[in-house]
């Protein structure tokens, strides 16, 4: 059998149909998106004179699916083009095309009687290899393979993705009673290598792990909040960002969701779950049977636990729902001094544990439900997992959550919470006596001299940065287990760094490669940021031992650029000199990568912005995450690119432009002016190629758990095909004063119109004199520094525009650009 899944089809066309086909071609994957043929014609069909065997008509659902996926927010697709990888159909003309595909994905209604009609038509098309799953949310992987042929058991599964398939990381696989082992972990390959998927292996039990723990959670709280008489407004309030959960919280989370489909989900536990203890909480409350009835099932049908109306004063206003009355009302203020304390709490561990131990309604709160979820979690293993690893990844994976059930646990601490469950009278799950028995914690840093477990409360479960975790199987601590191409930073750098300062570390990552690593707020760039780039580059220039650098890390975005506060500080006390050498200095190391003795990777990934994205810019090699959100933003803050960004887009239209007379500059000129005039930023690493922030050479790396490995392994790649340091350019053309004077027009026109503020002429007319290379003769060929100086002229000379300081204060307050 081939290892290699070539091409695809998803069976539905439906919400999840649709976006699993999208993020399949976001790999890379040709695929069919089927669903059913039209039974009757629209009313513009039949004007039309169409009948139902056209294929417009006989695919108008399929069709209409990949429209959705298409226009959807956030984005299904890396890029518009990658949907030409989508081909439609429809299960009665289109069955035999399944012979030539490797993988068919099940996507249909969670109906188990609609599942296996379908697969009965479906088994006698696939070829000899192909494997087959469901994408389910819990329906058992037993009950829906027994109607396929014995041949084909062997080669289905259960893989279920998470809505949305492209931004959440989880992918839950499930084998059958006669899943063959091979094809199993060739899915787990493929997901977890091509499509970009954290894989969680979990048992056939009805919602398997995620939504049973997840639901389950929710559920709780729905029930507290009743019981205990808070308002949906503070159960959102206290179980979001406070806790490490998205923003959605609660609530918001079932509006979003739909609150059909989780009392569907929780119907599933209820009916397939006779023996579970907690069977009854999973009864929807009177006042949600209400909410179903009268269709407020969220965003769906516009109104859920919230609803957004105008009020008397015209304004746009969030009501919530008042389950007691069942109007909507007021949202109100949260008062709770428990998370008011909070917000002084920067860790997350730390936070938690304050929480719960909060006297206040907040407090209270929390300790039930977190105690009750904790608790529900720990009796659940091993009937949905072998082991505590899978459920707190499932959690952090498809949930959102940044801990799992058990890594908080350990935060607000496993002694003292078992303690206060019996001081309560509550049973202790156990599972958690048992890790009091071995080491007190669920996961712990290593092993101490006697061999003990080393106990610590990381986080670490998500990728395995946990050194050990408790197993229930042997009762003692087991290593993570994690894929070789995951290289922690954290995990490296407790082993000893090679340079280190506040701002930024060296991390030795073995095989002569090393990584810097920033690690600053949000990774901005300041004099420290930029002495330790330097330091680390004659680091690994100084010693033929190192082979090249990677610069990267592992926080929640690349780097969102330069420390405005610092430049805003300086500027309001009138120190251009300070300005102007940062800036030099920044263009100087930016420099300093691209002539390298040594091969230089950036391996960006989420926000990567301004002197982020210049950075980027900079280097040898890009491994990017398909996630990369980059773009020269600096107009927004009233100032242009002045770290070589506005260089190197000149610099690589000449590159990819050919010589030759007649050849016009012009429209890439004017492409560069409109993508930094206008801050685009990339919704995708391969939207970033589009933009030509990134190379089309440049690597789109689909896992970010992979990114640092992807990157080592491309700086050992370059160095084994014998490096060749850059040399700066002496023959850059430029368009001069004719393209110069096309683009002033163009401003002109704009600001004409009404379009562009007095202050945003003047950026605009800075920047096009950057991109045109000054005021010289068509075709004129510049060097590097001259382009470079150009960039700081202009961008010193905005400084001095107090315009300039308001903006940068509005943005730093607001996060928005000032039009002034």
């Amino acid at each position: 059998m081939s290892d290699e899944i070539r091409s695809a089809a998803v069976l539905g066309a439906g919400v999840m149909g649709a976006a699993i086909s999208a993020h399949l071609a976001n790999a890379g994957i040709p695929n069919l998106l089927l669903d059913m043929k039209p039974k009757d014609l629209s009313d513009r069909e039949a004007a039309a004179g169409a009948t139902l065997d056209h294929p417009a008509v006989a695919n108008r659902f399929a069709a209409m699916g990949l429209e959705r996926a298409k226009k959807s927010k956030p984005a299904s697709f890396f890029s518009r083009r990658g949907a030409a990888l989508v081909q439609v159909g429809n299960f009665d003309d289109d069955m035999d095309k399944l012979a030539g595909v490797d993988w068919v994905i099940e996507a249909v209604v969670e109906n188990l009687d609609i599942k296996r009609s379908l697969y009965e038509r479906v088994g006698k098309h696939l070829g000899p290899n192909a494997v087959i799953s469901s994408n389910t949310s819990g329906l058992s992987a037993a009950a829906l393979s027994d109607c396929l042929p014995a041949e084909l058991r062997s080669r289905f599964l259960v893989t279920h993705f998470f809505n949305p398939p492209r931004y959440l990381h989880l992918l839950e696989l499930v084998r059958g009673p006669e899943t063959d082992a091979k094809v199993y972990e060739r899915l787990a390959r493929f997901g977890e290598d091509r499509l970009g998927k954290g894989i969680v292996h979990a048992k056939d039990t009805p919602n398997f792990i995620a939504n049973r723990i997840g639901t389950y959670g929710l559920v709780h709280a729905v029930r507290l909040m009743i019981e205990d008489g808070y308002t949906i407004t503070e159960v959102d309030k206290l179980t979001g960002k406070a806790i490490g959960r998205p923003k959605s919280a609660t609530f918001r989370t079932a509006d979003l969701v739909g609150l059909d489909t989780l009392i569907h989900v929780a119907a599933n536990m209820y009916e397939n779950l006779p023996d579970d203890p907690e069977r009854e909480l999973f009864q929807p409350p009177e006042f949600v049977q209400q909410m179903a009835e009268r269709k407020w099932l969220g965003e769906k049908t516009g109104q859920g636990f919230y609803k957004k109306e105008r009020g008397a004063d015209g304004k746009s206003q969030i009501l919530r729902l008042d389950p007691s009355l069942m109007e909507y009302v007021e949202q109100g203020k949260v008062a709770l001094p428990s998370l008011e304390l909070a917000k002084n709490i920067e860790d997350l561990g730390d936070r938690l544990k304050t929480l719960v131990s909060a006297p206040d309604r907040g407090g209270n709160f929390l300790w039930k439900n977190l105690s009750a979820t904790l608790c529900y979690a720990a009796d659940r293993i091993p009937e949905i997992s072998d082991d505590i690893v899978n459920v707190d990844r499932a959690l952090r994976w498809g949930f959102g959550w940044e801990m799992g059930p058990f890594e908080v646990w350990d935060a607000i601490g496993v002694e003292a919470s078992c303690k206060r469950l019996r001081d309560e009278g509550r049973t202790v799950p156990k599972l958690a006596e048992q890790v009091l028995a071995a080491d007190g914690a669920f996961y712990c840093s290593g092993r101490r001299n006697d061999g003990s477990a080393s106990v610590g409360t990381g986080n670490g479960a998500g990728n395995g940065s946990g050194t050990l975790y408790f197993d229930l199987s042997t009762t003692g601590y087991q290593p993570v287990p994690k894929s070789e191409k995951v290289l922690e930073l954290s995990d490296l750098k407790s082993r000893g760094t090679l340079l280190d300062s506040p701002d930024a570390t060296l991390i030795d990552l073995g095989d002569g490669v090393a990584c810097l690593e920033f690690h600053t707020k949000m990774n901005t760039i300041g004099p420290g940021v930029i002495q330790m780039i330097e330091k680390s580059l004659d680091f690994v220039e100084s010693d033929d031992a190192w082979k090249g650098l990677v610069i990267g890390n592992e926080g929640d975005n690349f780097c969102v650029g330069a420390n405005l506060l610092l430049v805003l500080t300086e500027l309001d006390d009138e120190n251009y000199d300070d300005v102007d050498w940062m800036v030099r200095k920044f263009q100087d190391v930016n420099q300093k990568i691209r002539f390298s003795q040594r091969p230089v990777v950036v391996a960006p990934f989420g926000l990567t912005l301004g002197g982020g994205c210049e950075i980027v810019l900079a280097a040898d090699k890009i491994c990017a995450s398909a996630e990369t959100y980059i773009g020269l933003v600096e107009l927004g803050a009233g100032i242009i690119p002045a770290g070589g960004g506005c260089k190197e887009h000149v610099k690589r239209i000449h590159e990819r432009a050919p010589e030759g007379v007649g050849v016009d500059l012009f429209p890439y000129v004017r492409k560069a002016f409109e993508t930094i005039g206008m801050a685009k930023v990339a919704t995708s690493a391969v939207e970033a190629q589009e933009l030509d922030h990134l190379r089309e050479t440049d690597n789109v790396v689909m896992n970010r758990d992979h990114l640092i490995w992807e990157a080592k392994r491309a700086v050992l790649a370059m160095d084994a095909a014998g490096y060749e340091p850059g040399r700066p350019r002496r023959d850059i053309r430029v368009v001069g004063e004719p393209g110069l004077a096309a683009l002033r027009a163009g401003i002109h026109n704009m600001h004409a119109g009404g379009y562009l503020t007095d202050y945003e002429t003047i950026l605009g007319d800075k920047l096009a004199w950057v991109l045109c290379g000054g005021e010289v003769a068509a075709g004129s060929r510049v060097d590097e520094q001259y382009l470079l100086d150009l960039e700081r002229e202009a961008f010193m000379t905005l400084c001095e525009d107090g315009r300039t300081l308001q903006r940068m204060e509005h943005i730093l307050k607001t996060g928005k650009p000032l039009r002034n």
